[in-house]
Parts: structure tokens; C-alpha cells; sequence
């Protein structure tokens, strides 16, 4: 009997460690430069938390002195190691032993962060690190996230291989469109309704069709068959240029690991 309470016991504490771990906030920033303090830390983690719960996903904060590889890389690696490949997120790196810093995103993130405002919010975090102004270069990164998803994807966003130039395109309604086409089908819908009324309507209130001689059926057995389909894809040649990203307003992707990453970089 003793030994069934105990069990019991320990399985109802199984069952409330796995209800209330999804209440809990996973780690944002990993600061093995030490650049950052305490206060400093709980405060970006404050600004994380509700970017996870909106992009369902994860942002992080990391700072080396260890790294033996280039900025992107680092990142790339970081990033599948914590959400995996392809799955939501991003992470701004500190290389202090390089002197290098990097944006790493996968999943919806590619599409939030495209180019042109990657490159807007690079060129603020560079001058920031420069300055030694490492805690507030991490804000700007987190803020400026925030702003992206909250603004949206941008309408007719795509991504673009740099390594094979190919194109691919991601549609998202904007409010307006969606109002325009909620709109749309309902005049469309009143308006079938009514010729198709005023068609069949009869001006005799005191006919009565004789629907039992009249009426026939009639029904036959039909079977569509699916023998192909088609995926049509095209290639872009990269422009001539060593700027980096700034592709219109799509953004840049490469591979690595077996997933798909955007982001950029530069040194400080």
C-alpha cells in the first residue's frame, strides 16, 4: 500500500512538471563573452518573450571568444542547435575573438527580416558595437525584430538562393486585400442570388408546377482520375555586385546543415 501511495505520488508530480513546462521561458541570451549583466540580461529576455510567443518560435543572444570559424557559420550551427532546422528563429552573435557579428534566421524570420531592413538595422548595431555599446547593439536587434513582425511580411516577398539564384515566392494578404476580397465575393454572391431569382421567379401566384409528372432523375456515376502534376520553377542569375543581400525587398538564403538560413553580418 505504501509503496502504490508512492507511486502515485510521483506520477502526479510527473504530470504537473509536464503541465506547467510550457509556461516556461527557455533561455535568450547566452553571454559566454560575459558583455553582459545581470539586470542586462533580464531585460533582453523581458524584450524576447513576447517575440517567441508571437513568430511561435525562438530569438536568442549569444557572445563568444571561442569561435575557430566564420561569423555565419557559428550562427547557422547555433540557431539548428537550439530550434532545429528550418523552424522559427534567429540569433544575433558577438564574436569577440574575430571582431565579427552576425544575424542568423530560419523559418518565418527569413521572411520578416528581409534585406532592406536587415541592412538598415546592421548598420546601426555595427556603429553600436564599435562603440563598445554591446547591451544596447542587443536591443537594437530585438526592437528592430519586433518592429518587422509586427509590420508584417511584406507583400510579394521572396527568397532568393545565393548560391543558385533561384526564386521563391511567398504570398500574404494584407488587411485591405482581405477586406477588398471578403467584399468582393459578397456582391458577387448577392448578385448571383438575385438574377438567378429573378429568372425562375414565376408571375402566376396560382400555377403549380406538376413536379410529380414533370420531374425526372437521372443519376450517373463519374470517377476523376489525378495522372500528373506539375511544379514549374525558373532561375535568376545574382547580380554582379559585393554588397550582400540587398535583393529588392526579398531576402538572401543559403543552405547549411541540411536547412535554409537568411541573415548577414559584417565586423566591427
Amino acid at each position: 500500500m505504501k509503496k502504490r501511495f508512492i507511486f502515485y505520488t510521483f506520477a502526479l508530480l510527473g504530470l504537473c512538471l509536464m503541465y506547467f513546462a510550457p509556461n516556461a521561458h527557455a533561455q535568450t541570451v547566452f553571454d559566454q563573452a560575459g558583455l553582459f549583466t545581470t539586470e542586462e540580461i533580464n531585460a533582453l529576455d523581458k524584450l524576447a518573450q513576447p517575440l517567441d510567443d508571437t513568430i511561435k518560435g525562438k530569438v536568442f543572444v549569444a557572445t563568444t571568444t571561442e569561435n575557430q570559424e566564420d561569423e555565419e557559420t557559428f550562427a547557422d550551427d547555433f540557431l539548428r542547435d537550439q530550434v532545429g532546422n528550418n523552424q522559427n528563429g534567429s540569433v544575433f552573435l558577438i564574436d569577440m575573438g574575430n571582431r565579427g557579428y552576425h544575424v542568423s534566421t530560419s523559418g518565418n524570420m527569413i521572411d520578416f527580416v528581409t534585406d532592406t531592413r536587415l541592412n538598415d538595422m546592421l548598420d546601426t548595431i555595427q556603429t553600436q558595437l564599435a562603440a563598445g555599446n554591446y547591451y544596447q547593439a542587443a536591443t537594437t536587434y530585438l526592437t528592430n525584430l519586433t518592429k518587422f513582425v509586427e509590420a508584417g511580411i511584406p507583400n510579394q516577398q521572396y527568397q532568393i538562393d545565393r548560391d543558385t539564384g533561384k526564386i521563391t515566392y511567398s504570398k500574404s494578404l494584407t488587411p485591405l486585400e482581405i477586406t477588398i476580397s471578403l467584399a468582393v465575393a459578397a456582391v458577387f454572391s448577392i448578385g448571383f442570388f438575385v438574377i438567378i431569382k429573378s429568372r425562375y421567379q414565376l408571375k402566376g401566384k396560382t400555377y403549380r408546377y406538376p413536379t410529380e409528372e414533370k420531374a425526372t432523375l437521372d443519376l450517373t456515376e463519374q470517377q476523376d482520375r489525378l495522372t500528373n502534376s506539375f511544379v514549374t520553377t525558373r532561375r535568376i542569375p545574382k547580380p554582379n555586385n559585393n554588397n550582400g543581400g540587398g535583393f529588392g525587398g526579398g531576402s538572401t538564403t543559403h543552405s547549411s546543415g541540411g536547412g535554409t538560413f537568411g541573415g548577414g553580418g559584417g565586423k566591427f
